[in-house]
């Protein structure tokens, strides 16, 4: 009988996937382990074995396309052999379809009056009936824009979750109901358009599709700034002692294979914050506030154009300056490299992002939820600065100095404990042995 190819879990929170590639095409043999297929989803790209030994009989899911955890994507089985079950499969997803649209209310046909004052149709009442059910937060949001009851919307999921793709198809179907007849015709002119490019003004030009990465993205940065209320306090640091620092320790790093960065050093003094700072090493719930016996510090890596990805050095506080550039080095590459597990991509406390790459003084960076925080370092500059010797004669020298921008969570912190974890980060670095 033949195997089915389902789309694997790739870490909490994670429902969708997206077929990058397929490495093989239908008819092609494929043998156990052996890499057929490569998958993306906002944080990771993985390459995807075959489950047994065989031919790719059918491709379920084709390239470009979004699947849901659990899903059918392939069949492999042997030359010729009947695919059991395969028929049923897709007969189920298809029965899903219709009866997702047969949920969709009717849409009476009498005649609603309007307005000669404002004719304007009037907005849909949002929803009535409270769902009771565990919804994500996209779905969340889909509801407050199309005042959708989701009790109507039949859900697809794992133990009848209501997934986005469900919320859409009740949309679609909303869309394709019969138009309410009105009583007075109303001029085209006066009904605001709503387009989905968000009225966009009919210019020349070309447009870019968005690629899964960049749409979760999207979705995640959005979700970030409608879950919690981010605040920014800045500082800045004198880096004169870790460039000393660096430079009588950088050829040694090197002889280790380890290139020793600017930004081992940042990890090490957010590690130290932490530490002296437990209340940022959290997350907020409904609950209370989860405080880490652990620190898991998350690394946003540039891919270009691309986006970025956030691997996370797992136990960063039992970590040495060594430990964290050797962490540092093989995180980001592989990131680059599209190598990463979906595991190293999961599980972060504190993130660090180092927008000072191009050329940034300082930035209001968005929180990686359910973090506490986010710490962005900028650009690296020599600036002249006023120095006070011990006897409190000041003196102006030229030193290397960096901006350090601290977004946190106001529900759990407030503006002095920030400052403190925040001063910490800028005494470790400023006093660097």
């Amino acid at each position: 009988m033949a195997t089915r190819l389902l789309a694997p879990s790739m870490g909490d929170g994670v429902e969708e996937l997206t077929i990058v590639n397929w490495l093989k095409k239908e008819g092609d043999p494929v043998k156990e382990f052996e890499v057929i297929v490569e998958l993306e989803t906002d944080k990771v790209t993985s390459e995807i074995p075959s489950p047994a030994d065989g031919t790719l009989l059918k491709i379920v899911a084709q390239k470009d396309t979004t699947v849901k955890v659990g899903t059918v994507m392939a069949w492999i089985g042997q030359p010729g052999e009947a695919i059991e079950g395969l028929q049923k499969e897709e007969k189920a997803a298809s029965a899903r379809s219709v009866q997702a649209a047969a949920t969709a209310p009717a849409v009476s046909s009498a005649a609603v009056p309007v307005s000669q004052e404002a004719p304007v149709p009037a907005p849909i009442e949002p929803a009535k009936t409270e769902y009771q059910g565990p919804v994500s937060p996209l779905v969340k949001k889909l509801v407050e824009l199309n005042a959708i009851d989701l009790n109507l919307v039949h859900g697809t999921g794992q133990d009848g979750r209501i997934t986005k793709e469900d919320v859409q198809i009740y949309l679609d179907t909303r869309k394709t109901a019969p138009a309410v007849p009105t009583a007075a015709a109303v001029p085209a002119a006066s009904v605001p358009v709503h387009a989905a490019a968000g009225n966009l003004p009919e210019l020349e030009g070309e447009l870019v599709p968005l690629s899964s990465l960049r749409r979760q993205i999207a979705e995640r940065m959005v979700n970030s700034q409608h879950t919690s209320p981010h605040v920014l306090t800045v500082m800045e640091a004198d880096l004169s002692k870790v460039l000393a620092h660096r430079a009588a320790n950088k050829e040694a790093f090197a002889a280790l294979g380890i290139n020793l960065t600017l930004t081992a050093y940042f990890c090490a003094a957010i590690v130290a914050g932490l530490k002296a700072r437990p209340d940022v090493n959290v997350s907020w719930t409904d609950e209370g506030i989860q405080r880490y016996n652990v620190i898991n510090l998350g690394l946003a890596v540039s891919l270009g154009d691309a986006g970025l990805i956030v691997p996370v050095i797992k136990n960063a506080g039992a970590l040495s300056l060594q430990g964290l550039a050797q962490q540092i080095n093989d995180l980001s590459g592989r990131a680059r490299s599209k190598k990463l597990l979906p595991d190293e991509v999961k599980g972060g406390t504190f993130t660090l992002t180092n927008h000072g790459t191009g050329g940034s003084l300082f930035a209001s960076p968005i929180i990686m939820q359910p973090q506490a925080g986010i710490l962005g370092t900028g650009t690296m500059q020599k600036r002249a600065v006023v120095l006070t010797d011990a006897a409190g004669n000041d003196s102006i020298a030229i030193r290397s100095m960096i901006y350090l921008s601290f977004v946190f969570d106001h529900r759990i912190l407030d503006g002095e404990g920030a400052d403190r974890f925040l001063k910490v980060v800028k005494e470790t670095l400023e006093n660097w042995q």
